[in-house]
Formats: C-alpha cells, structure tokens, sequence
C-alpha cells in the first residue's frame, strides 16, 4: 500500500475509533480487553463499547426532539410500530466476511434494495428483500399486515452462489404484471419475467441483460418513448480481487470476490472504473446495449441513478450521483442521444453521493432533487455530537484524492428547482444535513399534502450506533426532526447491536487483529442499521406504512396508526395503465388539484435506494373535501383531464386515452 493510501485508511481508522467513543461515556479498549478471560456469554455483553449497546445519548436527542416538537405545527399526532413479529417475516439480511470478520473498508457494506410491487394482482402489495448473500426472498402480502415466504413457489431461486445488490420491479413486456431484475456482483446480472400469476422465469441470458460488472442500482424508464421500459444499470468500479473467498453460514457454503485492501483508493485509477449501461428494450423480451450509440460515456463510481426532466422538454434525463467524485448529469436529447452537462447545470454537488431523489417538496409544480452524501462523512474527524452532525465540514483530503477541483460539496445536497435547467442548493436552509446517510424515500406519512422523509443512517460494526431520522415536511418550509416522537427511535426492544461474528483466540484466529492480549471464544458485537426502505400502504388502511432492509439483520415493518387517530384525514391513491406509453405508466405526471392546492407527482417508481418499485402513486390531502380535478401527461405526450366521479379515500384507475 503506498503513502497515500496509508493516510486514507488511517483517518477511516481514526473515524472508527472516535465514533465508538463519541464523547459517550464509551468502556476504553483497555477496560474491555481486560475482561478476556471470562466466558462467552460475559464477553459477548463486555466486549463491545457500552455505547454501541445502551446508547445513553439517544434519551438526550429523544427529549430535545419531544421539546422542540411542541412548536410544531403540522400534523404530527400519531405514530408507527415495528410489528415485524405479527407480520410473519423471517426474513434475515447476511453479509461477507469483508464486512464481519475479514473488515475492510469496501463497497460491501452498502447494503441491499427492498423492493415492493402486486406480483400476483391481488390488489396487495409483495414485497422482496435483497440479502448480500443467500439469495433474497418474495413475501407474499396476505392481507391484515400478514406475509408469507413464496420465493421458491414463486421461482424466484436463483442457481449458483452469487452476491447480490440491488432489486427493481418494471413491466418489461406491457402485460399487466411486474417482472424483475436483480444486481450481483461480478456473476451476472438476472432478470426474471413475470408469468403473469406471480410465478417467475429466469430469462436473464436470452434477454441480453445478463450483465457481469460491479453492478449497484438500476432504473426502468422509456428514454426514448417507445411505449417499452427500458433498463439503466450503475456500475462502481472495480473494488474487488479476482480471488473466491469460502465461507460457511448454517452449514451452507458461500462465494464471494475478495475486496481489495484499498477499495477506497481505487477510483483514482481511471482503468478500474467501470461504463453503467443502458439497455435498450426492443420489444419481445430482448434488449441491446446502447450505451456508447447514445452518448452515455461515464466511468463514475456511481451505486444508484433516477431519470427527472431537468430541461421540462418532456424527455426523461439522467441524474447519477458518484460515491466518490463529482455527479454527472446527461440531457436527453429527443430520445436519440444524451449529452453530459453536469457542470453547467451543477456546478458543484456531494462528493460523497449515495442516494438521489426527485420530488416536488414544496408543492410549486417543480421536480427538486435531494442527495444524501455518505462518503464525505468518512472521510473527515468523526462529529462529536447532534448539533456537529448539522453541519458540513471540508475534507481533509488532497485534491489528488477528490478529484473535484475544489466543486464539491461535503455532505447533503438540496437542489430546488427554480426553473428549467435552473437549481439553488438549500439543504442546510431546509434542515437536511445529516451524518453518515444512505438511501432514503419519500411519503407524505402524515397525509398533509406535503412529502416526507425516511433517512437511513448507520455504520454498523465496527462503528457506533446511529439513528435513523423520519423527516416531517414543514408545509414547504423545511424540514422537521420527528423520528423519536413518532416512534421510529428507540427500536423494538431497544435494540442497538448484535452478536456480529465468533472468534477462537486460541485457535484459528489467534492472529486476528481483535485477538491482540486476548484468549478463549470471543463475540465481537456489531451496531445495528438501516441501509434502505420503501414507504407504502402495506396494511392498505389509506395511510402509509414503512419497511426497511437492515445491514445483517431482520428488516422493521413500521406500521402506521394515522387513520386510527384521525380518520377524518383524505388521500387518494392513482393506478396508472398505458396503452401507447408503458403500461406502468413510468414517465407520466400527475397533477392533481383540489380547492386552492395543487400536488404533483411523478410516477418513476423509486420508492427507495438501490430499488424501483411497481405500485400506486399516494395524495394525501388533509382535510379536503373533494378532488376537482386529476390531470395526467403520459409519457406519448398525451393529456388526459378527469373531473367527474373522483371518490376520496380510494384508489383511481386511470387507463391512457
């Protein structure tokens, strides 16, 4: 490893130690080790930071939270459970060694989709969980908050030993039904059509979307308006070796590619980058990259992408956020070409870009954008408490490492629109810097008329516990810290770490590094955290419920009560069917308006980080009485005006003139 590299992962080690300490009353190394002699059971509690399992700082936020609430004034009366124990999901994400027992700071440990979308239409809707290991799994939605396993039934397993990333439902063929497509690792990209009864088949080789490359997110849209979903697929970088590393879980072999010692390092070598692709759907199940044809040349180290019209021409452009470096943004042009004018529209965005979203905060008609920064908060001295998390620091690191001459921004990013190809950065003004940040969604959870916020945050082993944060829309104004007095924080049972991986320091791990002055069996414990989610009716109560897929753990199934105590609130929810656009209906806007507001959304189906999700556009609409009018622009360009027979509190079908 050469000098620089060395003083990258220095500081990562530096921000490890400082934030299993943080200014917490944390056990020093020395107390802990002291206790090595003891059994597994008093080690396995002893030998972690008491921070990382009784964060005593988590009651200071919880009542400053619950003080500062009490001068807010929107909706904020009810709550959300965890009630994954009633909703039959066993589901358990697992992890490699490179992110356990092996550590390096690598890729790995940026998580996996969730995913939702009516496999079967039955009117409810399923969900699938991507695991990094052991394939993921489909549950079944069977009504009342109960699910059930189908993944086998259903033909979702998947033959061979591969790690898996990303997951994203789209209705590749127009046939009324979601089909899907799943990321890995290196093994080849998969792609599953729908049988249209919610049962699968493998068509990822004939397809043509069998993609092998470090594969992250991926994005359905018609780029080119054809009436026929196209796949665009991000690509990072290559942060692992060629060499298979075995391990066995539950008496089960798994395979993975070895991380390299300096994943972190590699992005400076433009020949370890690797192209994202777009495919081109050609219709009876084929597609065709198209991706140098079009004028997508890209080498970021890029996990996630949205498509928004940026330019309001009516064609669909490319917004990806780069893990580390500058984020590139392409204009479509006519469905024929993209052309990169990152710079001249952002001249300066996160360094560290995990998460992107496109949505209309405030309610002006304009599609903003909002992306979380997680890497630049790795790469600077560890925040010493809440109020330090608020703000952005400059990195400590030489240009020869950030490789943005000087036009970054380190941490969140808030781009309001002010007009075609038009943004001023806000994030700090709508109080949306955080720390340690990674996917996020979007829901108008108190059903006000104004969208929401989910922010995943942690670290998980060997870093301190962090908190999610549940973002109240201040009607357009801001933001509102609301996760403690909506019960997202504390977790169920307060549960902060786990059991993270075994070690024999007499054996075979002697020479592991968290072995140094011990001996015996030791458990080293590992924080808890949030990788990803999708917010959507899951009970389907009229109000939206919350689902997350956990880094090495059981997801929560956040259960809204919101039209049990206020069942007077209105919403309604649009199921869009095309017929010259794609059936889904991906691309169109929705203009909805009733009395004096006007809300609109647009169907793209990101529901969440490193997922794209088939499923009902949601209004809320407070207190209103009626809906005067629902307006859709369908991506063939048609207008289409609905004003008569518009019943609140259901959800609206709405078929493509």
């Amino acid at each position: 490893m050469n000098q620089f590299s060395t003083l990258i992962f220095s500081f990562l080690l530096l921000v490890s130690i400082q934030s299993c300490q943080d200014g917490h009353d944390a056990e020093t190394e020395t107390d802990v080790k002291s206790e090595s002699t003891n059994s597994v059971k008093e080690i396995s509690r002893k030998d972690v930071y008491k921070d990382q399992l009784f964060p005593k700082w988590l009651e200071a936020r919880r009542t400053a939270q619950i003080g500062k609430s009490k001068s807010y004034e929107v909706f904020k009366d009810f709550s959300f459970k965890d009630e994954l124990l009633k909703s039959n999901i066993s589901f358990k994400h697992a992890i490699t060694p490179d992110c356990a027992k092996l550590y390096k700071a690598a890729h790995y440990d940026h998580g996996t989709g969730v995913t939702i979308a009516d496999v079967d239409k039955d009117g409810l809707y399923d969900i699938y969980f991507v695991s990094q290991i052991n394939q993921g799994e489909l549950w079944k939605n069977l009504g009342n908050g109960k699910f059930k396993d189908i993944t086998t039934e259903a033909g979702l397993n998947i033959s061979g030993k591969k790690v898996y990333v990303s997951a994203s439902f789209g209705d590749i063929d127009n046939d009324g039904d979601a089909d899907l497509y799943i990321t890995t690792v290196k093994d080849g990209n998969v792609l599953f059509e729908n049988n249209g009864n919610g049962t699968f088949k493998n068509i990822s080789a004939t397809s043509g979307t069998d993609l092998k490359a470090h594969s992250s997110g991926s994005i359905f849209f018609d780029y080119n308006k054809d009436g026929l979903l196209d796949i665009f697929v991000t690509n990072v970088g290559e942060y692992t070796t060629d060499r298979i590393g075995v391990f066995n879980v539950d008496d089960k072999d798994y395979r993975y590619y070895v991380a390299k010692e300096d994943a972190f390092y590699r992005h400076v070598k433009p020949e370890e980058a690797e192209q994202s692709i777009l495919f081109k759907n050609l219709g009876s199940n084929k597609f065709q990259d198209v991706t140098s044809e079009v004028g997508l040349q890209n080498k970021s180290w890029s996990g996630d992408a949205i498509f928004v019209d940026v330019n309001d021409d009516g064609y669909d452009d490319i917004y990806l956020p780069n893990m580390q470096g500058a984020d590139l943004y392409f204009e479509n042009q006519k469905g024929e070409r993209f052309v990169e004018k990152s710079k001249s529209i952002f001249p300066n965005t996160s360094w560290g870009a995990m998460s992107v979203k496109a949505f209309d905060y405030n309610n002006n008609g304009k599609q903003d954008m909002y992306i979380t920064d997680m890497h630049s908060d790795m790469i600077a001295p560890e925040s010493n408490g809440y109020d330090e998390e608020k703000i952005k620091k400059k990195s400590p690191m030489p240009e020869s490492f950030l490789l943005t001459k000087g036009q970054s921004i380190f941490g969140n990013s808030f781009f309001k629109k002010t007009g075609p190809n038009k943004f001023e950065e806000v994030s700090d003004k709508l109080n949306l810097e955080n720390f340690w940040p990674w996917g996020f969604s979007t829901g108008d959870i108190n059903a006000d008329g104004f969208e929401d916020l989910f922010i995943a945050r942690s670290m998980n082993y060997p870093y301190r516990y962090q908190t999610n944060s549940l973002m109240l829309n201040n009607k357009g104004e801001g933001f509102l810290e609301s996760e403690y007095i909506l019960g997202v924080e504390p977790r169920r049972e307060g549960r902060y770490a786990q059991p993270w991986y075994n070690l024999d320091c007499d054996g075979a791990d002697k020479d592991h590094k968290e072995c140094k002055d011990r001996s015996g069996q030791l458990t080293i414990w590992g924080s808890l955290g949030t990788r990803c989610s999708a917010i959507f009716d899951l009970d389907n109560d009229g109000d939206l419920d919350m689902v997350t897929n956990e880094f090495n753990d059981v997801p929560m199934v956040l259960i809204s009560n919101l039209t049990e105590v206020h069942n007077e609130l209105s919403f309604l929810k649009i199921k869009l069917i095309g017929t010259k656009s794609n059936r889904s209906g991906i691309g169109a806007k929705v203009i909805l308006k009733a009395g004096k507001n006007t809300y609109t959304k647009i169907m793209d189906g990101k529901l969440g980080y490193l997922s794209q999700s088939d499923y009902p556009l949601y209004f809320g609409l407070g207190d209103a009485k009626k809906v005067d009018s629902i307006e859709v622009i369908w991506p063939s360009g048609v207008k289409q005006k609905i004003v008569d027979g518009i019943e609140l509190k259901k959800e609206v079908e709405i078929k493509e003139q």
